[in-house]
């Protein structure tokens, strides 16, 4: 997948950078994979939070609105 895109560089410290590269290892994926893997499940745990974060008195009042 990696190989047909176009790619960048992303500055981070070492230590980051060690910690990806064995994670990589660990899942027996690329580096690039494993930041694109984090990407996605930093995005899902935060679509998470707001799933589950209480509803706003507007959007009660909308989802309690007579539809007649």
């Amino acid at each position: 997948m990696l190989d047909r895109m176009q790619a960048t560089s992303i500055r981070v410290d070492r230590a980051t950078h060690e910690d990806i590269k064995r994670l990589a290892s660990e899942l027996g994926s690329t580096v690039g994979a494993t930041v694109a893997l984090a990407v996605r499940r930093l995005r899902q745990e935060r679509i998470g939070r707001q799933l589950a974060a209480d509803l706003t008195a507007s959007e009660t009042a909308w989802l309690d609105a007579d539809l007649r």
